[in-house]
């Protein structure tokens, strides 16, 4: 058995589907023979989705023991459906969320129900997989694979590196504070802006919240002409950029003294220094809220949190439920309840005793629970009960 993978989210591009991407494929190379179709950043991505189906018929003439390929996420799988030539093989695909959701009626209308000519849609949570069938899409098509995450980062970290890295780059006191740190684009789902909002002013004086992620400016051109758009389209185009259309709230409450004083926008950082803020770290936050026509398709971020022993506070939403098991690598917290949340960061410093998750426990339960090694082992068992092939 040898698989086709087919992937526009790949290194050296940024993110969780590029990280699961270049995982999975690395994972069940070590189980078969598989090819890759990536974009990599050569060229135009344009240009590689109009070649592609030339380019999947020209590989599997040229290595017949293909006999399945997998797409990897929903955009490149709808894409395939337009395709000839090899509908001799099993096709499979990886759905994350926002490409199920994605709220365009013409998308939901005409797209979506013909994922049902794939032999197997992978789900990488169960939210995304109710997503689908809520959509018309089969039920025993879809499998539920989590994400998995490697231990290569799983390394001790002292919180003085901690406080030696906020002072030289940032010049932020942090010796003797609690640290908060949230990671990722500030896209309106993440729920950035609430937290800063709501929560933050009613945290112990003894918190520092730290945001990191990449930041636009009000001056950016894509922002400027994204407030020209009807508010539909606006919203529409920021969901399939993954444009941070909360940024401009977050700026606007960084302008409050009362938050400011607590909260401090680090921007994007280099992964040595997201490893230690991250290790160092109280708690990660992950205060999601709903927004229609988007979802948290599963959190991989928090499970990179976790495995170095960081406990996770998330909202107990989407797909954040398949990555945090409440008081086992982390807690799930009502979205958007103030006072629960308020109540169960404060008790890290008034009391500490209540929160009782160690970071040994938390690091082990996500290194056996969330694996790599486990992601690839599920993936290349569906393929080979899909594909069936008479030598396996």
């Amino acid at each position: 058995m040898e698989v086709l993978f087919v992937s526009h989210k790949y290194p050296p591009a940024t993110g969780g589907m590029e990280k699961q991407s270049y995982e999975l494929i690395k994972g069940v190379g070590r189980y078969t023979k598989v090819h890759t179709i990536v974009f990599e950043g050569d060229g135009s991505r344009i240009e590689f989705f109009t070649r592609l189906n030339r380019r999947i018929i020209r590989i599997c003439k040229e290595n017949p023991g293909i006999s399945l390929i997998h797409f990897n996420d929903a955009l490149i799988g709808a894409w395939s459906l337009t395709h000839t030539g090899y509908s001799h093989l099993k096709r499979t695909m990886t759905v994350h969320g926002l490409d199920i959701v994605f709220p365009s009626f013409l998308y939901q209308r005409f797209v979506l129900p013909k994922f049902n000519k794939f032999d197997l849609i992978i789900a990488v949570s169960q939210a995304t997989a109710d997503a689908c069938t809520s959509r018309g899409i089969a039920e025993d098509k879809i499998k539920v694979v989590n994400n998995g995450v490697g231990n290569g980062i799983s390394l001790p970290v002292a919180r003085t590196d901690a406080d030696f890295l906020l002072q030289k780059k940032f010049q932020i006191n942090s010796t003797g504070k609690r640290l908060l740190i949230s990671l990722g684009r500030q896209v309106k789902r993440k729920g950035f802006s609430w937290f800063l909002r709501n929560v933050i002013p009613e945290l112990h004086d003894d918190f520092i919240y730290l945001m990191v992620g990449p930041t636009i400016s009000p001056s950016d051109p894509t922002a400027r002409l994204l407030k020209l758009l009807p508010t539909t389209v606006k919203n529409l185009i920021e969901l399939f950029l993954g444009f941070p259309g909360d940024a401009e709230a977050i700026r606007g409450l960084f302008n409050d003294p009362q938050i400011s004083a607590k909260a401090k926008l680090l921007g994007k950082l280099t992964a040595d220094d997201i490893r230690i803020l991250l290790g160092a770290a109280d708690a990660f936050i992950m205060p999601n809220i709903k927004v229609e026509g988007d979802m948290e398709g599963f959190g991989l971020v928090c499970l990179e949190a976790s495995l170095l022993g960081t406990r996770v506070v998330a909202s107990d939403i989407e797909g954040i439920r398949d990555a945090v098991h409440n008081e086992k690598n982390g807690y799930l917290l009502p979205s958007g309840d103030v006072a629960v949340w308020t109540r169960t960061l404060n008790q890290l410093i008034t009391h500490p005793e209540s929160l009782t998750l160690q970071r040994e426990d938390v690091a082990r339960y996500t290194r056996q629970h969330f694996s790599l090694e486990r992601m690839a082992q599920s993936y290349f068992s569906l393929f080979k009960q899909t594909g069936n092939p008479p030598d396996i």
